[in-house]
């Protein structure tokens, strides 16, 4: 694909189309996995299953999505001066995804050990997930905000840092009920490292909505 030089806000256009688009799959594969956390908290191992498999198959997606940008952004070459800033949002936002298939993975893992998990540690999971997922649905709403320019960026970016900020507490909070607990060392374990990648989720989907921001700078 090659752009003429008259052609710079039509790259821009297709580059930002192309993040979008990529987006639309990660935040696919954030809400499988609350949706497998569901699972946890009703102890339902076939759902469970089912969702993982599915949460293996868009991260593949995802993975592939990302070549297919990288290539393109390759392509677009200089005409598109901030294609960096592209980049590095689209590998971020891919890093979520990964995050998301390690909880999902290690959700599945306790199912199948039918490891007993005390229910308000699971309830506490599930609202974390949850809070998670909200943040996701900020930072979503912060991307498409590219659209209409700076001053709504500004706003999105904000409410997913407040979002962020509430993740925090809910993680703080179960981390300290789970070691309270008199829970086998690898069921805590396994359990703190579900809590601890969420937490890193939400991080994660901070950093992304940062590079949302200087996104703004190159559209």
């Amino acid at each position: 694909m090659v752009f003429p030089i008259e052609a710079e806000p039509r790259a821009k256009r297709r580059a930002l189309s192309l993040c979008q688009d990529h987006l639309r799959k990660v935040i696919e594969v954030v809400r499988k996995t609350t949706q497998i956390v569901d699972a946890f908290v009703a102890n339902d191992l076939n759902a469970a299953t089912r969702l993982y498999e599915e949460v293996q198959k868009i991260s593949d997606e995802i993975a592939d999505s990302k070549r297919t940008i990288t290539h393109e952004l390759i392509e677009i070459g200089a005409i598109l001066i901030n294609r960096d800033d592209f980049l590095r949002f689209t590998y971020v936002i891919s890093e979520i995804a990964e995050l998301c298939k390690g909880i999902s993975f290690r959700i599945l893992a306790i199912i199948e050990r039918k490891w007993d998990v005390p229910p308000d540690i699971k309830e506490g999971i599930s609202e974390l997930s949850e809070a998670v997922f909200n943040t996701m649905m900020k930072l979503r709403e912060a991307v498409f905000a590219l659209n209409y320019g700076s001053p709504q960026i500004a706003n999105r970016a904000k409410d997913v840092e407040v979002s962020e900020r509430e993740v925090d507490n809910l993680y703080r909070k179960l981390e300290l009920m789970i070691l309270e607990r008199k829970m086998d060392v690898s069921k805590m374990l396994l359990t703190r490292d579900i809590i601890q990648m969420l937490e890193d989720t939400a991080d994660k989907i901070e950093d992304a909505s940062d590079a949302a921001r200087i996104l703004v700078l190159a559209l």
